[in-house]
């Protein structure tokens, strides 16, 4: 045999660079209809503007289709909050907020704030939170889940990670809580 390249090897080396040119644009074009459109990106979060809310008044907004409850506490219910709950409390301007994704995590139902006794009640199966989100009595199994969020002043901006929810994420408040919440 020859030491040169015959015919047959040039054609497949051809094709071989070829392929794998092409291999590569199918890549990057898979990718791209991968990557959610900016449109949903930005679909994706929600501004609360909190400089306005009261105490003790309980706020639903939406967000990728579920529930989230603000809620601004009182002095009376950070004074008596324990470490643990007030380590799930979202501090802005000085106030303390409640911020959760306000479904029961037993099953999924909406559970209802009462003023009074300043706790929330899933009606379906009789399951407990306190005023930071955190089941007191069964059947839930977690506490009620804190959504990514950033401040940005008196807003809070949900569907994006600030160092808040990064540092709750830390201290191990959220628990394991899926991102794509």
């Amino acid at each position: 045999m020859s030491e040169s390249m015959n015919r047959r090897d040039a054609m497949g080396i051809a094709f071989g660079a070829c392929a794998a040119v092409g291999g590569i644009f199918a890549l990057a074009g898979m990718k791209k209809a991968w990557d959610p459109l900016p449109s949903v990106k930005a679909a994706g979060t929600t501004t609360v503007d909190t400089s306005s809310a009261e105490a003790n008044v309980m706020y639903t907004e939406k967000w990728r289709g579920k529930p989230v409850f603000i809620l601004k506490k009182t002095p009376d219910m950070v004074a008596k909050a324990t470490e643990n709950e007030k380590k799930r409390d979202v501090i802005i301007n000085g106030e303390h907020f409640l911020v959760c994704i306000g479904l029961c995590t037993h099953l999924g139902c909406i559970p209802s704030y009462a003023v009074a006794t300043q706790d929330f009640l899933c009606a379906c199966h009789g399951a407990t939170y306190d005023q930071s989100g955190i089941n007191t009595k069964a059947p839930a199994p977690l506490p009620m889940l804190i959504p990514p969020f950033k401040l940005d002043g008196a807003k809070i901006v949900l569907g994006e990670e600030g160092e808040e929810y990064t540092k709750m994420k830390t201290d191990g408040v959220l628990g394991d809580v899926p991102l794509a919440v």
